[in-house]
């Protein structure tokens, strides 16, 4: 019979079990149960989890750690709070300015308004003109009325002679001294007299230039081609032509006001 040796080793949880089975020994046909000859147990060794695979649990929290952790989770809530109320703060703050930068800015524009339309109106060129706050004329009493700066001979002439060159080319009746004498007795021959104390003074359409023409007046018989300012000499004479032939035949048949 041929020999045979056989080890083996069975490890089970906490305890190692060495079956040793000794050469040479024979086996017994009649025996019912093989019994080892030597069994031994030993203590696990430790277990030491590799970086991988470890699980850490978090050590109980004791009392004094609760409190403290209460306290951290309370002051946290506060600064929060703070934060909070901060940007509140900040964003009414940013309201205000906002508010006071649109008001500014509207003021701003207001006054931009107001003085642009201060420049594209334009200045009455009457002598001593004053106006109300309204836009109507200041009425003064006749004796309070400025007195007349009269042009030159030379000016006066200049301006009748062109506007009779206007009055000619467009069918207008007149001559150089029904116009001069007329103009002479309503305003001296200043082109810039505005009266301020008659009944057309009252009603807010006053009496303007060399031949005291009122707005309406020049308004309607301005000749085109002349100037749009009712103090401009050759329009003012030209517009005053017009009217009297229209309502007289002719500024000849004018000997008083008209």
């Amino acid at each position: 019979m041929r020999t045979a040796a056989v080890a083996g080793m069975v490890t089970a949880g906490a305890a190692v079990v060495s079956l040793v089975h000794t050469p040479g020994a024979v086996a017994d046909p009649h025996a019912s149960a093989v019994a080892p000859t030597a069994m031994s147990t030993s203590a696990p060794a430790a277990f030491s989890p590799d970086s991988a695979s470890s699980v850490i649990v978090k050590s109980p929290v004791t009392g004094s750690d609760a409190a403290d952790n209460g306290d951290e989770a309370a002051d946290d809530s506060a600064a929060e709070t703070t934060d909070d109320t901060a940007t509140d703060d900040t964003a009414t703050d940013d309201g205000a300015t906002d508010d006071g930068a649109a008001a500014d800015t509207a003021t701003q524009a207001a006054q931009d308004d107001a003085a642009a339309q201060e420049e594209s109106a334009p200045a009455d060129k009457g002598r001593g003109a004053a106006y109300n706050a309204d836009g109507t004329i200041v009425v003064i009493d006749k004796a309070e009325q400025p007195k007349p700066q009269p042009a030159s001979a030379e000016q006066l002439d200049q301006w009748i002679n062109e506007a009779l060159d206007v009055m000619k080319a467009n069918g207008i009746p007149g001559s150089y001294d029904g116009i001069k004498s007329n103009l002479i007795r309503e305003s001296s021959g200043d082109p810039h007299t505005i009266n301020m104390w008659d009944s057309n003074a009252v009603k807010n359409i006053p009496s303007k230039g060399l031949l005291q023409v009122i707005d309406p007046t020049f308004e309607q018989y301005h000749v085109e081609g002349t100037s749009t300012d009712i103090y401009d000499p050759v329009a003012n004479i030209v517009a005053a032509c017009n009217y009297a032939a229209d309502r007289y035949g002719s500024m000849d048949n004018v000997n008083s006001a008209y």
